[in-house]
Formats: structure tokens, C-alpha cells, sequence
């Protein structure tokens, strides 16, 4: 109890503000707190996190398709290249049917990693 005071912010006796600088960092506060909450919002939006991942998807279902067919010249390969594609293409259809599903799943899918990559 008999300690002194040490300096932790500045005295209302050192440094006294005007109104006009106050109101100034009020706003400046607001601005900060308002970017902050728009990005925190962004981050926290899982409907347009699990539409960006199916979107990923759907480039890398339609990127592994066109090397397919490119590869796919001879007999052989031609038959697991369309079986790829209207895999993939029954899995468009069953996407565009059940949205909802699909998001939980991408959501799920997406926490699933995120959960491995800061475990790791």
C-alpha cells in the first residue's frame, strides 16, 4: 500500500485534449472497430467459406477431367477418363440438388483441415 505509483498511461494534468482531438480518435476508434467486425464477419461466414471451397472443387474436378482427356488417347485410358467425367458430373447434379448438404459437407470438409493443419 505504501508503493508508489508507477507510470502506466499518461495524467489528465500532463496532457489534456481538446474536444475537437478527442471526437478526431473516437472516430478513428470506430473506423478500426468497424473494419475489424466487417472482417471478423467474413471470416466467421461459413455459408460463403463452404461456396468457396465448392467452387475449388468444381475447378479441380474440372481441371483433372480436361488432363484426362488430354491423356487420354489410347483405349485404355478412355474408359477411366469418362468414368471420371460423368463421376464427376453425377456429383454436380447431386450438388445442385441437395445445396444445403453439400455446403455442411464442404463446411465439415474444411474445418476438418483447418483442424489437422493447426493441430499439426
Amino acid at each position: 500500500m505504501g508503493e508508489e505509483q508507477g507510470q502506466v498511461g499518461t495524467s489528465v494534468e500532463n496532457e489534456q485534449k481538446s474536444p475537437e482531438e478527442l471526437r478526431r480518435e473516437i472516430d478513428e476508434t470506430r473506423r478500426d472497430l468497424g473494419d475489424t467486425a466487417a472482417a471478423l464477419a467474413e471470416k466467421t461466414d461459413i455459408r460463403a467459406r463452404a461456396n468457396e471451397k465448392l467452387d475449388d472443387v468444381k475447378r479441380t474436378i474440372a481441371s483433372k477431367r480436361h488432363s484426362l482427356a488430354q491423356s487420354g488417347g489410347g483405349e485404355g485410358t478412355a474408359g477411366p477418363a469418362a468414368a471420371a467425367g460423368e463421376a464427376a458430373t453425377q456429383a454436380q447434379a447431386k450438388a445442385k440438388e441437395n445445396p444445403v448438404a453439400t455446403a455442411a459437407l464442404a463446411a465439415f470438409a474444411v474445418g476438418f483441415v483447418l483442424g489437422r493443419i493447426t493441430s499439426a
